[in-house]
């Protein structure tokens, strides 16, 4: 997976950098065909900011999150990606019957 971090009015830190590679990239662990991830951190006023939009099989996922410590959007915004790939990874191997037929007909 290929992670590409990047800010907007903000210097990114080798630290921050380094927090936001190891966190995001537990997604792999989820679902194993995320192919891109590309995060966009900002911050306005006293807001900090996380946004991320993940490619993976057929599917684009995006995210936001929010908070008065950009590590704790950072966290946040891993809680919303590992839910969308959950709901994602539930509805590929979902096995449900088309039709309402009964198993043994009467």
């Amino acid at each position: 997976m290929q992670i590409q971090i990047s800010g907007h009015q903000i210097e990114i830190t080798q630290a921050l950098r380094d927090h936001v590679a190891n966190r995001l990239g537990k997604l792999d662990k989820y679902f194993d065909n995320v192919t891109a991830l590309n995060v966009v951190l900002s911050v306005e006023k006293l807001q900090h900011r996380a946004e991320a939009t993940l490619a993976a099989a057929g599917r684009t996922l995006h995210a936001e999150a929010s908070d008065g410590d950009m590590y704790a959007s950072v966290d946040t915004l891993l809680d919303k990606l590992v839910a969308q790939l959950r709901k994602h990874k539930e509805k590929l191997t979902a096995h449900r019957r088309d039709d309402g037929r009964e198993l043994h007909p009467s």
